[in-house]
Formats: structure tokens, sequence, C-alpha cells
């Protein structure tokens, strides 16, 4: 790709995110999913990983998904709308032990029943805690995501944290774990929702990947 092109999936990114986005469903059963309409990415991840913070340094906004510093707030599969151009989805967080047995049993089922039959899924944004990586619950999410041939991209965030050298040893790791897993997307994205790192790249990955699918930006 040209350097004209970057810069206009670039602009394009920026566009996309800076334009009009609200919340418009929150489904927590499989059966109250909104329907399928156009582009949809989602973003995962372990509790507290920092998904509505994303979410919110994407958009520029403060508030547009809600936030906490409490383990398992978002209980539900919240989706937004970017003017009509794309759904995004911020998903419950998984792998919160403090939560009961019953609500993270039906957390799993949502989470696995949307993954599964969810046509309009570009791709999964799985979220990865740059100070502590890849752990057993994700790497099972990796699985269902494979199973499902769903395209997933790993996201390392609060990058601003770890010391460099701790930092690229953890790409390293993501990446060998990465080798062979069929339906993940090779390039690993290091963002920091409180510096603003890597969230333009995030932005133009997006955008690419609506090119892709015939989405006009």
């Amino acid at each position: 790709m040209s350097e004209t092109d970057e810069d206009d999936l670039r602009e394009a990114g920026r566009k996309l995110f800076a334009g009009e986005a609200g919340f418009i469903w929150a489904a927590s059963r499989s059966d109250n999913l909104p329907p399928m309409k156009g582009v949809e990415i989602a973003f995962a991840g372990r509790s507290n990983v920092g998904k509505s913070s994303l979410v919110n340094a994407l958009t520029g906004r403060k508030t547009l998904a809600r936030t906490s510093h409490t383990p398992g707030r978002t209980q539900q599969l919240n989706f937004f709308d970017l003017g009509g151009r794309l759904s995004v989805v911020d998903m419950p967080g998984y792998g919160y032990a403090q939560a009961a047995k019953d609500k993270v049993a039906a957390w799993t089922r949502l989470i696995k029943s949307y993954l599964r039959g969810r046509a309009s899924l570009a791709r999964v944004y799985v979220l990865i805690d740059s100070r502590h990586g890849l752990k057993a619950n994700d790497l099972e999410v990796l699985d269902l995501l494979d199973a499902a041939a769903v395209s997933y991209q790993i996201v390392l965030t609060k990058a601003d944290e770890p010391k460099a050298a701790e930092l690229d040893k953890r790409i390293a790791e993501t990446q060998a774990a990465l080798a062979r897993r069929p339906a993940a997307f090779p390039v690993i994205r290091l963002t920091s929702s409180r510096e603003g790192t890597g969230i333009e790249e995030l932005r133009t990955d997006i955008a690419r990947l609506l090119r892709e699918r015939g989405v006009e930006l």
C-alpha cells in the first residue's frame, strides 16, 4: 500500500470515530441480540482490561461506554452505532473470579452464543493487559474464535505502564502464541487509553477492515 493510501485510511479512521456515535442496544441474553445490520466489530477481554476506556478513547468521548474501576461492571453486550457505517460492541469482561458462579456462567453463554452466530461480526479485538500477558481464560477465548472462524486481533492495553524491555518481551510472547492460530490477524497493537498511544493506528486498522468489506468511508 502506498503512503498516500495509508494517509487516506488514517484520515478515514479519524473521521469515522469523530462522527456521530451513540448507544443503540443492550443484550443480556442471546435471544435478545439486535438484528444483524452492516459491519460489526467487538471488543473482548478479561474484566478490567480497559475495553470501555478504549471505546471511549477511539471515539474521543469520555462517557460513550460506561467505565468503572470495579471489575465485572459491564454485564451485557452493549452496542454502539457509528454514523450508520459501523456497529461497535463492548462485551462483558470474562474471568472475574469474584462474581457469582451463575452470573459468570450466564455471561459465558452469552459471549459464546454471540461469537458463534453473528454473521455481521467482521473482527473481534481481544484486549490483553500488557502488564500480565495472555492468561488461560484468554487462550480459551482464542480457541473459541479459531473454532468459529471469527477474525480477531490482539490489542495490548495499558502499554504506558510496563518498562520497555518488559513490553518487548510481552509482544514476543504474544506473537509466539498466535503463530499457529488460523483466525488471528498478525498485527498486534499497543495501546494506552490514558496517553492515546496506538489509538490512531487502531482506527486505521478498523477503517481498512471496513473498506475491505465494501463500506464507503
